[in-house]
């Protein structure tokens, strides 16, 4: 991909501040694009952008349609109408079992996981659909194919993304707007600190290729699917588990 390929368009990048989200957004700068990084991180965001040509920071909370649609003016105010959005904020939740799994925890992952990738999807849609084209990517997780134990929160709100991503695909198919996701195994990020270490060393043995992913390695494969090069593959999901993903 080259040095140009977003040159003139525009990412919401959102979790943007670390971890995936920042992999991608530094990609899509990389090549030419503005970014806006949405976060709840407001601080963290703005280190970020920093190093990040004609990129902003916007303070968001993806759970709330108000919050977003105040992130959205400012993106538009400050940059432009995004052409792309990678919804990459995420939470991974405790990790215990179903019959010991708090119900304030469970909402929360559902919230911030699921509805919020829903809301952000959702925000963006209309204004691609009318201008004529759109790239929407959205971060699932192999857990969402195939159900971790002791993260049923996770892997259920992953499968929601999932579901959400092939639904919205058939809805745009024809608008010019293009919706997937991506199904990574265990990457290396800061998300690593909210889990135990028996269930980190349970995703490094369901690997093949006995190792986590890097950030760098999801952020090539949002940066096709958001790029102009993408244009037969909406509604799907592409597999980045080292060997895991069978299906």
């Amino acid at each position: 991909m080259g040095p140009e390929l977003f040159k003139g368009r525009t990412a919401i990048v959102t979790g943007g501040a670390r971890g995936i989200g920042l992999a991608c957004a530094a990609k899509i700068a990389a090549g030419g694009g503005r970014v806006a990084l949405w976060d709840r991180d407001l601080e963290r965001a703005k280190q970020s952008v920093a190093a990040l040509k004609g990129a902003i920071a916007v303070s968001v909370d993806v759970t709330s349609e108000e919050s977003i649609a105040k992130a959205l003016a400012a993106t538009e105010k400050d940059l432009a109408a995004p052409d792309i959005l990678v919804a990459s904020a995420g939470i991974t939740g405790p990790n215990t079992t179903v019959v010991n799994y708090p119900v304030d925890a469970w909402r929360q992952v559902i919230d911030i996981n699921l509805t919020g990738v829903f809301l952000c999807n959702r925000a963006v849609a209309s204004g691609m659909s009318k201008r004529g084209w759109g790239r929407i990517v959205n971060i699932a997780s192999v857990a969402g194919k195939e159900g971790n134990p002791n993260a049923s929160a996770y892997s259920a709100s992953k499968a929601g993304v999932i579901g959400l991503t092939k639904s919205l695909g058939k809805e745009l198919a024809t608008t010019g707007v293009l919706v997937n996701c991506v199904a990574p195994a265990v990457v290396k990020t800061e998300l690593f600190s909210q889990m135990t270490e028996q269930h980190i060393q349970y995703m490094l043995s369901k690997i093949p290729m006995n190792r986590f992913g890097e950030v760098e390695e999801v952020a090539e494969m949002v940066a096709w699917l958001a790029s102009p090069l993408c244009t037969f593959a909406t509604g799907s999901t592409f597999d980045l588990s080292g060997g895991r993903a069978t299906y």
